[in-house]
């Protein structure tokens, strides 16, 4: 088994602008230290369906009420919001890829906390003998000896499906074969029982996958 950098293609081009735009890393670091409720805040408001400030802090008051006193969570709370009413801005299209790449640089982000930075790459292929390369890289891998993950990170449960499933079971399922240990899972920002019911649906196999949702990122940093 042994890792690869993606083909530089236009696709590839193209997302790389989009991975480097300073929102998207503003609103990781933002993202991997926010608690549960400042990171439902996130998904809500970047869904794109209100770009009003003061509505979207009357409807959080556990994080904007009157009560809440000024600090480092109140100032966290503000600096979410606007962020995410940042790309909520965008065209739906360019939304769409804004908030999947900072799904990624999340993802990243958390990871490096556990394992350090150098183990962490974005984009990458994976690679068996005697097996045909898969064309999509995976978002997130962690590259160690005898401990190696690979995750694809999605913002919402309706990019569950049977491409991805397929593809993180297959490469768990070779590298088996090589006597490497690979860890597969999906990281998805949404809620977790929305995930569950879409992965319960799935004819693909599953029972090798790992999820990460919402409410369990931060297990990317503890393990």
């Amino acid at each position: 088994m042994r890792f690869q950098d993606a083909a530089r293609d236009g696709r590839a081009v193209v997302y790389a602008g989009i991975q480097a735009e300073p929102v998207v890393a503003r609103a990781a670091s933002l993202l991997a230290d926010a608690g549960p409720a400042q990171r439902v805040l996130a998904r809500a408001v970047m869904n794109g369906e209100s770009t009003d400030p003061a509505g979207w802090m009357a409807m959080f008051p556990t994080l904007f009420g009157a009560d809440v006193a000024a600090g480092p969570e109140r100032a966290r709370s503000e600096a979410i919001l606007a962020t995410s009413l940042e790309v909520a801005d965008r065209g739906e299209q360019v939304r769409s890829s804004v908030r999947g790449a900072i799904v990624e640089a999340l993802t990243a982000v958390l990871l490096e906390r556990r394992v350090g930075t150098a183990a962490v790459r974005r984009e990458r292929r994976i690679l068996f003998d005697g097996v045909r390369a898969e064309i999509h890289p995976y978002d997130v891998t962690v590259e160690r000896d005898g401990a190696a993950e690979a995750y694809d990170c999605k913002w919402g449960a309706r990019g569950i499906n049977p491409d991805v499933l397929h593809q993180l079971d297959d490469a768990r399922g070779h590298a088996a074969e090589e006597d490497e240990t690979l860890r597969v899972a999906l990281v998805i920002f949404d809620a977790e029982r929305s995930c569950r019911v879409r992965m319960e649906r799935q004819t693909a196999p599953t029972a090798g996958t790992g999820l990460i949702a919402l409410e369990t990122l931060d297990r990317l940093a503890s393990g």
